[in-house]
């Protein structure tokens, strides 16, 4: 028996004008909504509470260490010792459709437009609520465990450094990804449910670059499917029971099942330069498995839904035992690695290499680089040198045969572009060890990492536990391949900052950690540098919020498009209104609601919401004009199972209004569609 609490919390921050944060591609930005963002919290005790564990799971690409930082210090002040950097674990789930510029390190700004204040506190306050919920809400309960295979949701995109692996070690697979789900499951002492978390192995990639909607992907979408089933008659968002669908080691793994294939010919591109020959490799994309990407998000997502439920009602092996956790920070450009017995080898300084800057077949980067490039570019090494320094022949030589395109571990100004310190982490509940990375392992690096935990397990007396990998944890430090997929530099490894052993250095020290907490001997481990909190102002891009102008004759949420008078089920109602920034909203209000979708009921004579805008079937657009002006389109996607009956869209917002000559207030309004009947 445990305590248990868990609690989720909005964390969506402003879906207008803010780059959004995975595919590093400028251009894509936020335009609008697709569905809410939220973070997830689950907090595990024993049964008297001194010994805990926060585990949040949060809609969003990556946890930053500047986010890490403020959400501790935020939770000292307000509980004292009990939440710790040990004992609480902040995993990303990846998707690469949720505001950027959340970030310290300077290399994230480049393509973020800097430190996003709105977007970095949303997030922040967003996990500070969940934990508060789970806080509030811990009773006594159970938890059970349960794992299954995953089928027709991912492919690895880098099967060519898959295949430098030893074949030794490729034939106690079968297959070259991870397709096994493992799946918590938490009911209360009366038997009451109370949540879960899945941890499953995929790149929440299914939206592609081309999108502009802020949303959850494929892990959010399997999130929303169970909690809307659990949380009957409830709008999305709404309800207590919590389903968090969390990250693994998804390095190298894809949800886009249809393979690459060339845009402009048809053609495969699955060589291992991932390129056309026409267009090269901007041209080789991977689809999924839908007719678009909204199709591919919800078969993807379903998809793994359905496993999650099938694990959570057939979930009956019980876990029990006590509960620990063990945490340091390491200098991770300067670690030695006992490799054996008379060889030692060391980590690098952070650097990033050519291939980086070629993307992946799920997002293509910019210019003309390859995956793969193991030369530099003298045309862009020159460029390089101009700009950024060239790097030192110390680094060069560290990282081969990484051709070094960002020496990032060089570069200083205004800050340090990548973090040196970094956290590495485990918590154990009972038989359920939890290692949380900073990065994204690719599926041997992983496999390499729970067989070393596990067996350290074994040899200090505590069999059988339950390793899983809670991925893109505490700080960002992009990949960690094996050594032998290294040396193929595709994307992943031109991405592994810490040079060819990264991998081998944090197989130690997790080793290291879990024989600490083996053995208990957690108070003896060194705690490790601090990492630094930069001092950073408000330094961004964003173009500032200022007064906006409704057309002649119109005022804010006037309808300029109306609906038609009615609709089928798998039709589009869509309508049009003079809109607002929805940036002022998320400034205004951290829980703004910017649409619902109501029914009339003829009984009571009075309009109930159906849907919101977390709501999957429902779109909000946001376009901008000029003087000042705007539009806001919502669509609903009428799904299967709706009721007949006469519906209307509503519309929230707030405008930017001049008040004398320097001052601006903002004002609330709201706008209503015409009624229409679905038939």
């Amino acid at each position: 028996n445990y305590l248990l609490g868990v609690g989720r919390a909005d964390c969506t921050g402003p879906v207008a004008q803010v780059p959004l944060m995975g595919y590093a591609n400028p251009a894509q930005v936020s335009g609008g909504l697709l569905t809410r963002l939220y973070s997830r919290a689950f907090i595990m005790a024993d049964l008297d509470g001194s010994r805990r564990v926060v585990f949040v799971s949060a809609d969003i690409g990556m946890v930053s260490q500047r986010v890490r930082l403020e959400v501790l210090q935020k939770l000292k002040s307000k509980y004292g010792d009990l939440y710790r950097q040990d004992n609480v674990i902040l995993s990303g789930t990846h998707t690469h459709s949720g505001p950027g510029g959340y970030f310290q390190y300077t290399l994230f700004w480049i393509t973020s437009k800097g430190l996003i204040r709105p977007a970095l506190n949303s997030i922040v306050n967003g996990i500070l609520k969940s934990i508060d919920i789970a806080h509030e809400n811990m009773k006594r309960g159970r938890l059970f465990i349960n794992r299954g295979t995953v089928e027709n949701s991912q492919i690895n995109r880098s099967p060519f450094s898959y295949l430098e692996n030893p074949a030794s070690e490729r034939n106690r697979y079968s297959s070259n990804t991870d397709k096994e789900m493992v799946m918590l499951k938490m009911v209360d002492e009366d038997g009451q449910e109370l949540g879960l978390i899945s941890w499953f192995a995929v790149h929440p990639v299914s939206m592609n670059n081309t999108n502009h909607l802020v949303n959850s992907d494929n892990m959010g979408y399997a999130s929303y499917l169970f909690e809307q089933q659990k949380n009957k008659g409830m709008l999305p968002g709404e309800g207590s029971f919590v389903a968090a669908f969390a990250s693994s080691n998804l390095g190298d793994v894809s949800p886009n099942t249809r393979g690459p294939t060339c845009i402009n010919t048809g053609e495969s591109c699955d060589n291992p330069q991932s390129s056309c020959p026409v267009g090269g490799a901007t041209m080789c994309v991977a689809k999924g498995p839908g007719s678009d990407m909204f199709e591919s998000t919800r078969i993807i997502g379903q998809n793994i839904y359905l496993k999650a439920r099938e694990l959570y009602e057939e979930a009956s092996q019980e876990i029990t035992g006590p509960v620990s956790s063990a945490h340091q920070w390491v200098n991770m450009s300067d670690v030695s690695v006992e490799l054996n017995a008379t060889h030692t080898v060391k980590t690098c300084k952070p650097a990033l290499g050519h291939s980086f800057a070629a993307g992946t077949i799920d997002g293509a980067g910019a210019f003309n680089f390859t995956q793969g490039s193991v030369e530099g570019d003298p045309f862009w090494d020159q460029i390089r040198d101009q700009l950024l320094g060239e790097p030192s022949n110390e680094t060069k030589a560290c990282h081969k045969p990484k051709p070094i395109l960002f020496s990032t571990g060089e570069m200083t100004r205004p800050h340090p572009w990548h973090p040196d310190i970094v956290d590495v982490q485990v918590a154990v509940i009972g038989s359920l060890a939890i290692l949380a990375v900073p990065g994204e392992f690719t599926t041997m690096s992983g496999r390499r990492l729970r067989e070393a935990v596990k067996s350290e397990f074994d040899s200090h007396g505590t069999p059988r536990m339950n390793v899983v990998i809670a991925g893109l944890c505490n700080v960002y430090t992009h990949y960690i391949t094996t050594y032998e997929e290294y040396q193929a530099q595709r994307y992943e490894a031109a991405s592994t900052l810490y040079g060819p052993h990264t991998l081998s250095a944090y197989i130690q020290l997790y080793r290291g950690l879990a024989r600490a907490i083996a053995t208990d001997t957690i108070q003896d481990l060194p705690r490790g540098p601090e990492p630094p909190l930069f001092n950073i102002g408000n330094l961004t891009l964003l173009p500032s919020l200022s007064a906006e102008r409704a057309p002649a004759n119109k005022t804010f949420g006037d309808v300029l498009r109306e609906v038609r008078q009615q609709y089928r089920v798998g039709e589009v109602a869509e309508v049009t209104f003079v809109g607002a920034n929805p940036r002022n909203s998320a400034e205004n209000a951290t829980e703004h609601n910017f649409l619902m979708v109501e029914r009339y009921s003829n009984t009571s004579g009075t309009w109930h919401g159906v849907q919101n805008d977390a709501s999957w079937d429902t779109r909000f657009y946001w376009t901008k004009g000029s003087l000042g002006r705007s539009n806001v389109t919502i669509e609903w996607h009428i799904p299967q199972g709706t009721e007949p009956g006469t519906y209307r869209v509503r519309y929230f917002g707030h405008y930017k209004k001049s008040l004398f000559i320097i001052r601006t207030i903002t004002v609330p309004f709201e706008g209503s569609s015409s009624a229409f009947e679905i038939t």
